[in-house]
């Protein structure tokens, strides 16, 4: 079956064999892709100056100019040009040095058509990262994305930096949904020894639990129902750079014994081999989840929990940021009018007010979200408090009975807070993790709040 139309794509083909090109080409038209084509690799580099594709099908095996020296002229002349190898079979060895020099993936002949459209969708979607963070390197904004000018961002900022100037090879990234841990791990990435490398990003509860396994380690041919062709994992073409595991608490547990074993070593075995293979991956895993709790219930295994869990980062909740929240409104506002042609949305000060109230459960894609919403429905206009949606107006809106004396507003405040959190701590029997889930905090942000206000003895009754 066909995968859904794709946009429109241009696509050059450099392979010799005319009759698989013809039919290759009518393939991708299909797909409303555009497509261009050559018979050789002088052919290919003229086709790619004059046409400027967005991705590149070669073949190892081209007359005169091969597949290899196409590859290296074309990677020097544009760099950021997303190539794939077409391998025959027998070739497999040469397109795994080609993805090392440089090559996006490689897929061996004969491959389906449904493969195929994933691999340019995966390649494209990496390329426009990569193009992402130049951008920003361009714009004199932290290649790393990491915005912001709070104390708890700074503190964050250094934190990373020393983490990516290290040898350590397993960070675990914590912290609520929304806050960003994906763009963390690649700011760990980009200001690594590694940056030049591959950052393969991997969400552990996206993906099926029976192709998983190949997804991560690869799979030979005919190792399971569907697999026609040798598939290349993710482990391996992290090798050198980082493979980003977001979600790691909801891996399956046949999984995460698996998963363990290459991060001891660096081994794992594709999926029908009997052949183990290495990679030096640098592995950041993040979590929404309380592992620890996870490991006492028994859906994550404890000794994977303590190998993942050597330098442990925890990334601040977008409510504990201060003025970072309006801040990050105003680039989320720019960066959307761009994508809209129109001129930014301006918030006015109570609106900003609103924002800085605002619990933020969803935190950064929350924030980034709401931007998007109100730049499609109030192009270039000023954004009242009145313009957001009803749970900012609720935020924003006084108590007009609450009554607070003047001179006891900390001390109210305190009490309230104390309130709060024994209240959640009661509802939820005692259970520190649950009690976070209801305030809507992490964890860890619960137990720092439980020492200030006294309370650590009362949560333990």
């Amino acid at each position: 079956m066909s995968q859904p139309a794709m946009p429109k794509v241009h696509v050059l083909i450099i392979d010799d064999e005319e009759s698989y090109v013809r039919s290759l080409s009518f393939a991708l038209r299909n797909e409303n892709m555009r497509v261009s084509t050559a018979h050789t690799g002088e052919a290919g580099i003229s086709e790619a100056e004059r046409e400027r594709p967005d991705v590149v099908l070669l073949d190892l095996r081209l007359p005169g100019m091969d597949g290899m020296a196409t590859l290296a002229t074309l990677l020097e002349r544009y760099p950021n040009l997303p190539v794939i190898m077409i391998s025959a079979h027998g070739d497999t060895r040469a397109a795994v040095q080609a993805v090392k020099s440089g090559a996006a993936d490689y897929l061996t002949k004969p491959f389906e058509l449904d493969e195929l459209l994933h691999d340019i969708v995966a390649t494209l979607d990496h390329n426009r990262v990569v193009q992402e963070l130049d951008y920003h390197r361009r714009r004199d904004i932290p290649a790393n994305g990491l915005l912001g000018e709070s104390p708890v961002i700074g503190q964050l900022q250094a934190t990373l930096m020393r983490i990516a100037g290290s040898t350590a090879t397993r960070i675990l990234l914590l912290g609520e949904s929304g806050t960003g841990k994906a763009l963390v791990a690649r700011a760990i990435h980009a200001s690594s020894q590694r940056a030049e490398r591959a950052f393969v990003e991997v969400n552990c509860a996206a993906l099926p639990e029976q192709l998983i396994e190949a997804e991560l380690f690869g799979a030979e041919k005919g190792a399971y129902t569907g697999a026609h062709q040798k598939r290349t994992g993710l482990v391996a073409l992290a090798d050198g750079g980082t493979l980003f595991l977001d979600e790691i608490g909801e891996l399956p547990l046949p999984l995460q014994a698996k998963l363990l074993h290459f991060l001891e070593d660096g081994s794992y075995r594709p999926v029908g081999s009997d052949q183990s293979a290495s990679a030096d991956a640098r592995v950041v895993a993040a979590t929404n989840r309380d592992l620890a709790d996870a490991v006492r219930q028994g859906t994550f295994r404890e000794d994977l929990f303590y190998r993942l869990n050597v330098i442990t980062v925890e990334v601040p909740a977008l409510r504990e940021r201060g003025e970072d929240i309006v801040n990050l409104a105003g680039h989320f506002a720019e960066r959307q009018a761009r994508e809209e042609g129109c001129q930014p949305i301006q918030l006015t000060a109570d609106a900003c007010q609103a924002l800085r109230r605002h619990r933020w459960p969803g935190n950064v894609r929350e924030l980034k979200n709401l931007i998007e919403r109100l730049t499609i429905l109030f192009p270039g206009q000023r954004i009242e408090a009145g313009d957001l949606p009803v749970e900012f107006q609720q935020t924003f809106a006084p108590d007009p009975a609450a009554r607070i004396e003047v001179g006891n507003l900390e001390n109210h405040l305190q009490i309230t807070e104390r309130d709060l959190v024994l209240d959640a701590l009661k509802r939820a029997s005692g259970h520190k993790g649950r009690a976070a889930d209801l305030l809507g905090i992490s964890r860890h942000a619960l137990k720092r709040r439980l020492q200030r206000l006294g309370a650590s003895h009362e949560s333990e009754r």
